[in-house]
């Protein structure tokens, strides 16, 4: 067990470095201009996420996604149809969300984030998609945003995955609400 963590923690300190110099000109934002931390990783007891929903249509349902307080990026999901499979959002509440590698995923070759425990609902992700048509039931994330759309997920994927590597990577924690 501490060969896989050892193993574990040497992988997400390499993603980082990656990540890093694919995005030298992003500052977190929890750090100043001046790229004096504010809060060092290992100062912080965890991850909190809260997406406020404000949006919804027959096609989708778009909110706010926040980290620890601050806003971050916009998110798309499905409409909520009774918690359906694959066709709905999941519901209002309190979830686990842990990182996800890309060799977990048969689908997905880029570290994104998986929602725990989510009732009747099983691989609820956080992942890249720009309209309800790319998700069945995930949660997507996106900087702007039009009427069923989220732009530029790509990039907000990876400076989300980003954010939370900068602020430890462990104990996160997502609430839902509608605004």
């Amino acid at each position: 067990m501490k060969k896989i963590n050892r193993w574990l923690v040497k992988l997400l300190q390499a993603l980082i470095r990656a990540l890093k110099r694919k995005e030298r000109e992003y500052t977190p934002k929890t750090q100043v201009k001046d790229r004096t931390a504010i809060k060092k990783p290992t100062e912080v007891k965890g991850v909190n996420l809260l997406i406020i929903r404000d949006t919804f249509t027959k096609e989708s349902t778009i909110g706010r996604l926040y980290i620890n307080g601050e806003s971050f990026c916009d998110t798309l999901e499905n409409p909520y149809i009774n918690n359906e499979r694959n066709i709905s959002c999941i519901p209002l509440g309190s979830y686990k969300v842990r990182l996800r590698l890309p060799r977990e995923s048969a689908t997905r070759d880029y570290l994104h984030l998986l929602v725990q425990d989510v009732p009747n609902r099983d691989w609820i992700l956080f992942h890249r998609g720009n309209t309800a048509k790319d998700t069945s039931g995930c949660i997507l994330v996106g900087n702007g945003r039009e009427q069923d759309v989220v732009e530029n997920s790509r990039l907000a994927m990876d400076l989300l995955i980003k954010e939370i590597l900068n602020l430890g990577g462990e104990n996160i924690n997502l609430i839902i609400k509608n605004k």
